[in-house]
């Protein structure tokens, strides 16, 4: 598979690091003066998302402000998991596509000649990724598993479970690879699920983690402190702390994995900007990507964690995302979001 309309990207900066691992973060991205909002929209245009529905009556699902969420574990996730939400999930897969230049991911497994046998897709959401990693390797098992049931058709070496990853992990075989992507404010303990994922890894297995900072960064003073879309990402978090679920210093998982046994420890930053704002082609197809996923998924990402541990009404969540969603949109708004793959190995033989 390769990713949409992918280009090539400035050239990124290795940072050594200690220690086992390797940092690759990207250089400050130049603004465009020039780029209309007309330009903006014929990139926009090219953006299109589809899911397959599985019929209605095998959903149990719970009706709240107009979105459906899980039924199972009522409550630990926030976020939706109707036919809205999935569209931008299967967009979002996209996007991860184009920044890791077409690659499912970055660890060895994701080479096409690296022969695995069984596979692991935590918070597998729509199956997306589950499938297109059974596409890539027909001769792995690959297990997609989530608190909600994927509403896609798997091939045949791929299944989906519906279980919680935090209860304790009753495999009877360890997974070659496990791969990870946008748990932040879904786990509570970071450290225990990086644990078990060693402990069910063969040796020489990877772990992948891929995650957003959801705090948008600036490097021109263009995003203001009191603007609204730092003040939504603040009460998100502040919204994941109350819930037990807080936002992770996503680079700083690195430490432990390192602590707990891992080695060969790789991490890469892609910047993700809030629109067509960057001059270079291909943060600029980035930034409409992210546009549009944020623009999409402002909604599901605030109305339950500000209504149920903030206390806020629907109407108020409503009128305050009129100017986030305002920011998001405007040009001269230089904002973006850390989007950080890491993965490490556990070794061939333990000591």
């Amino acid at each position: 598979m390769s990713a949409p309309n992918d280009a090539p990207s400035g050239a990124p900066v290795t940072v050594p690091a200690a220690g086992t691992v390797q940092v690759t973060e990207e250089q400050q991205i130049a603004a465009d003066d020039e780029a209309t909002d007309d330009a903006a929209s014929d990139i926009g245009s090219s953006i299109a998302s589809s899911t397959t529905s599985l019929a209605e009556s095998i959903f149990n699902f719970r009706l709240e402000n107009g979105r459906t969420y899980h039924r199972y574990k009522e409550g630990q996730y926030s976020y939706p998991n109707d036919e809205r939400e999935s569209d931008r999930l299967d967009l979002q897969h996209h996007q991860f596509l184009l920044s890791l230049h077409g690659k499912l991911g970055l660890a060895p497994p994701n080479d096409e000649d690296f022969k695995v046998e069984r596979v692991l897709d935590v918070g597998t959401g729509t199956g997306i990724w589950a499938i297109d990693f059974g596409e890539l390797h027909p001769e792995a098992e690959i297990l997609g598993m989530d608190l909600s049931p994927p509403m896609a058709q798997p091939p045949p070496n791929v299944r989906f479970e519906v279980d919680d990853i935090e209860e304790p992990w009753l495999y009877s075989r360890p997974f070659d690879y496990i791969h990870c992507r946008m748990m932040t404010s879904s786990l509570s303990d970071w450290r225990q699920f990086i644990q078990r994922s060693y402990d069910n890894l063969t040796p020489g297995g990877y772990l992948e983690l891929q995650e957003i900072d959801l705090m948008p960064k600036c490097d021109d003073g263009t995003l203001k402190p009191d603007a609204a879309m730092v003040r939504c990402f603040a009460l998100l978090g502040e919204a994941a702390n109350i819930v037990g679920r807080p936002f992770q210093d996503i680079p700083g998982l690195a430490d432990i994995m390192r602590e707990i046994g891992f080695v060969d420890i790789h991490i890469k930053t892609v910047k993700w900007p809030s629109n067509t704002w960057p001059k270079d082609n291909h943060h600029k197809l980035l930034g409409a990507w992210s546009n549009e996923n944020f623009l999409r998924g402002i909604e599901a990402w605030t109305l339950a964690p500000l209504t149920r541990a903030l206390g806020w009404k629907r109407a108020e969540v409503d009128v305050f995302l009129i100017d986030v969603r305002n920011e998001i949109k405007d040009r001269s708004i230089h904002a973006w979001w850390p989007c950080t793959a890491l993965y490490g190995k556990k070794p061939e033989a333990e000591a």
